[in-house]
């Protein structure tokens, strides 16, 4: 629950895991933190922001039988792209 990570659900394969850094990168490079009016204010994590905008904030996962109703690959992830402040989860569960 921070402005900055993800919850996200993808394949659980390394080079996939690399490939959204690289990507994420390219979106919304780190470097130079002047690129970013964010930044302004002091902090120096515009771009986090704007990673956690493009990856999303929360799942929505069925559940059959009490097991979550995932593909053969899937798998639910964090995604932090500002790792240096402390963090809190909250897990739901809405339904029967």
């Amino acid at each position: 629950m921070h402005i900055i990570a993800s919850v996200f659900i993808n394949d659980d394969e390394p080079g996939l895991h690399k490939d959204f850094d690289n990507w994420l990168e390219g979106l919304a490079p780190h470097e130079p933190i002047s690129r970013y009016r964010h930044n302004r204010t002091g902090e120096d994590n515009g771009d986090a922001h704007l990673k956690r905008t493009i990856m999303g904030r929360e799942v929505v996962v069925a559940v059959t039988n009490g097991r979550l109703d995932f593909g053969p690959w899937e798998q639910i992830f964090y995604g932090e792209f500002d790792g240096r402040r402390p963090k809190r989860y909250l897990i739901k569960i809405i339904g029967e």
